[in-house]
């Protein structure tokens, strides 16, 4: 998802036709990153030294212990850009309520606040359900999704479309369907996890 333009604020819930949800509270970007003057806790050097992957294991941490109240909630992935926005992946196995997100949202973004994480307060925080565009990462996720119809893609390039019959521990099972009318063949192909590129939902119309 493309980031804010710069100078533009929103504060508010974003909804689309497939029922994926995202709060972002206090969403902006910076044409400039402010200089950080820094606190006692988290010196201004603390974020300049800091690399992506130390401040996303940071975020990581937050995010999973804040869903340990509700086991069927999951962590999918955490993104941020150069001006400090961080957009969380939320999901669940039965999907996940706008006002869950609204409460993660809420709950993280004190916490970084109380932290003094970002002493100007220049980022922006954005949780939300993964829209149809992003692939499969989780097994759970290939769990919930059994039943629709995917395009999977291999590390080697090559495609197989078909609905997700089954998923085991280190395979999923896609049924292809090829021809027309009484000339329909039906394919399993048994696909291991770990040949897998990207694994995206595809809604028939």
């Amino acid at each position: 998802m493309p980031g804010f333009p710069a100078a533009m604020k929103t504060d508010g819930v974003q909804e689309n036709s497939s029922k994926n949800y995202s709060f972002c509270f206090n969403c902006r970007n910076f044409a400039a990153e402010k200089e950080i003057e820094g606190t006692e806790a988290f010196p201004s050097s603390f974020f300049r030294n800091m690399d992506k992957e130390a401040i996303i294991q940071k975020l990581q941490e937050k995010a999973v212990a804040l869903l340990e109240g509700n086991p069927s909630h999951f962590l999918v992935d955490i993104r941020i850009k150069p001006t400090n926005n961080f957009k969380i992946f939320i999901d669940g196995d039965n999907g996940v309520g706008i006002d869950d997100l609204v409460k993660y949202n809420r709950a993280l973004y004190k916490q970084i606040e109380e932290e003094g994480l970002f002493p100007d307060g220049d980022f922006s925080l954005e949780v939300s359900s993964p829209g149809l565009d992003e692939p499969l990462k989780l097994h759970r996720q290939y769990v919930k999704n059994t039943g629709r119809n995917v395009e999977v893609t291999l590390s080697d390039g090559q495609k197989t479309e078909g609905e997700l019959l089954s998923v085991t521990g280190d395979a999923i099972v896609v049924v292809e369907t090829r021809g027309k009318g009484k000339k329909i063949e039906k394919l399993e192909h048994t696909i291991l996890l770990e040949t897998i590129k990207t694994t995206k939902i595809q809604i028939k119309f």
